[in-house]
């Protein structure tokens, strides 16, 4: 076997292996909080692919160092389901937000899910530039929250926002919440010191995946009675011609993060690139 061949072999192996630490870790992390991860709705395959995501997207971590990030992916899961699934009115999803928001800024948390969401800052308070950074934190929170709200008020009402407007809720989907988590905890000196940079590109990237998430889940958001991109009047080339637009925007905002932090830029053309061959979806990397 040539040597190229068998680099290449060990590199997937060690990611592999990296993502069932990752995979133990998190099983571990939903036993935690009990009712919260119910196994009709949490199954293997969505912690192995989670673990997977994290995994490919900075192989050169430990899973120590993926701990917050992956945890976080998992949290912004409980708090959709919560939203989508089990809110019974208005009132309920403002009062989740609230709670998480409070229990953000330091209250003690009174339920699973800000449990969680306490243990995750408390891990995020053991690096000592969280306190300067945890404004951007709660920021993106409140962002990740108010999107979640807009998105369940536009199911209720049966309101058909513009394709526009439905893009830039994409906050409802936590990946840069997720993104800025990691960060803070695992991020370098160059990403602490240049977070809200970061936080654009990491919007772009969000953007995209939010959309390839739509064109996976298509039929079971048809099923659910969940609002789609395709449910908005948008061909499925539309959406296509604006993803390669988002991947070509996003590899031209990439480019000076790549000088004053290589692992960061790759981090993100990482999530793209993963994301899109493990939903199957071509065309992903145009111009980028």
């Amino acid at each position: 076997m040539p040597d190229d061949e068998l680099t290449e072999a060990f590199a997937l192996g060690s990611t592999c292996a990296l993502a069932a630490e990752c995979g133990r870790d998190l099983r571990q992390c939903a036993q935690m909080y009990g009712e919260l991860f119910p196994p009709g709705a949490f199954d293997t395959e969505l912690y192995t692919t989670l673990s997977l995501t994290g995994a490919f997207s900075a192989p050169w971590a430990t899973a120590q160092r993926l701990r917050v990030a992956n945890r976080a992916a998992l949290w912004v899961l409980a708090v959709g389901r919560l939203v989508d699934r089990t809110a019974t009115g208005r009132r309920t999803v403002a009062a989740l937000a609230e709670e998480c928001l409070a229990v953000a800024d330091g209250a003690t948390p009174h339920a699973a899910v800000t449990r969680f969401l306490a243990d995750l800052r408390d891990e995020l308070a053991t690096v000592r530039e969280f306190e300067a950074l945890r404004p951007l934190w709660r920021d993106q929170l409140a962002r990740m929250l108010e999107a979640m709200t807009r998105a369940w008020s536009w199911r209720d009402t049966r309101a058909v926002p513009s394709f526009t407007r439905y893009l830039d809720n994409a906050d409802s989907r936590g990946t840069c919440f997720v993104d800025l988590s990691h960060w803070i905890y695992a991020g370098d000196s160059w990403a602490r010191r240049h977070l809200t940079e970061l936080r654009e590109v990491s919007a772009h990237v969000q953007r995209y995946l939010h959309l390839l998430a739509d064109l996976a889940t298509y039929r079971r958001a048809v099923s659910w009675g969940d609002l789609n991109v395709l449910m908005l009047g948008v061909s499925r080339a539309e959406v296509g011609q604006t993803m390669a637009r988002l991947s070509r925007e996003a590899g031209e905002l990439l480019a000076p993060v790549g000088e004053g932090s290589p692992r960061t830029a790759a981090y993100l053309r990482r999530q793209i690139g993963f994301n899109a061959g493990y939903h199957e979806i071509s065309g992903y990397w145009q111009d980028m």
